[in-house]
């Protein structure tokens, strides 16, 4: 500050509130700035406080014309601009506003979860005979079952890495900010292409067949994640994108399927992989992420055309467990 006070881009530096801002706060009589002789504002060290408590209060959802209360506190003497009656007064109303509007959101949120959940079920009705026709959503009988041999025992508490993959919505996705909220990844080795025979030995590779009832399966119970709570579904291989691409126009996938040719992930955080036709693929399984950190993971999924059910039911079982408020 110089002798004669701040000047308003002084004033942003050391405040943070844009000059927009603060001439908005002038507007309002909440911040008067001293004149210079030719017109300059300026501004003391009781205005940059009061300039500081206005935008931390806004941020907080405190809208500009009810900020009276705590500029007059300030004014009036306090320490804080929150120590006097009408504050207090203020707050309740804010928290109220803010209840009324979470209220409402939740309305709207249901309303679209049950929307979201109708369309689902119209769109599974009409890929029945699709799905029928489908000669890779047909699991053998005696499908050998994969036995956990610890190899994702490490994952929970790990944190995915900033990596960007291609997706099957034609964007990069950074996948750790897209695991920002609570998310399901799901994990398959590889699908099938028209012409293209699998590796020989697929079906007596425990966990290997299956893939496309794998996808089936996640989408048919898609609306019930969300109404469990799960922001984003992704599904992931480390097929090429063409072959995501195709796998889920064909299916008919309601959230993006993720490339990870590099296989990237199985180093960080360290899905589990195998081998096959010298080839090697992530093994089947599911992260739930949570804040983009590995909360649970579901290994070995069998079978895969019921991999949902397990997600599901520890979901359940997490809500069920929780302390009623």
């Amino acid at each position: 500050m110089s002798d004669e006070g701040y000047r308003i881009g002084a004033l942003t530096a050391e405040t943070g509130a844009t000059r927009k801002a603060i001439l908005g706060y002038e507007a309002l009589g909440l911040v008067v700035p001293k004149r210079t002789a030719n017109g300059y504002r300026v501004y003391d060290d009781h205005q940059v406080k009061l300039v500081r408590e206005i935008r931390s209060l806004n941020r907080l959802g405190v809208p500009l014309e009810a900020m009276r209360p705590f500029v007059d506190c300030l004014n009036g003497g306090s320490k804080y601009a929150d120590a006097c009656p009408a504050t207090l007064s203020e707050y309740r109303r804010v928290i109220d506003m803010v209840d009324d509007t979470m209220r409402e959101l939740q309305r709207r949120r249901d309303g679209l979860v049950a929307n979201l959940t109708t369309a689902s079920e119209r769109m599974i009705e009409a890929m029945r005979p699709v799905d029928a026709a489908n000669p890779n959503l047909a699991l053998p009988r005696e499908l050998p079952r994969p036995m956990d041999d610890g190899a994702a025992d490490h994952l929970v508490g790990r944190e995915l890495p900033a990596l960007d993959l291609p997706s099957t919505d034609g964007t990069l996705t950074d996948l750790r900010n897209a695991c920002a909220g609570f998310v399901l990844l799901y994990v398959f080795p590889m699908t099938g292409a028209p012409g293209q025979d699998m590796p020989d030995g697929w079906d007596s590779i425990p966990g290997a067949r299956g893939c496309s009832a794998h996808n089936c399966d996640m989408r048919n119970h898609y609306a019930e994640l969300v109404q469990r709570g799960v922001d984003r579904v992704f599904g992931l291989s480390s097929q090429p994108m063409e072959y995501q691409s195709a796998l889920a126009d064909a299916l008919r996938l309601p959230y993006p399927l993720l490339a990870d040719e590099r296989l990237e992930l199985a180093s960080d955080p360290g899905l589990p992989t195998f081998s096959a036709a010298g080839m090697t693929l992530f093994r089947r399984c599911a992260l739930l992420v949570r804040a983009s950190v590995i909360e649970h993971v579901f290994y070995p999924i069998f079978p895969p055309s019921e991999a949902s059910q397990a997600v599901l039911s520890w979901l359940d079982s997490r809500k069920t467990a929780e302390p009623s408020a």
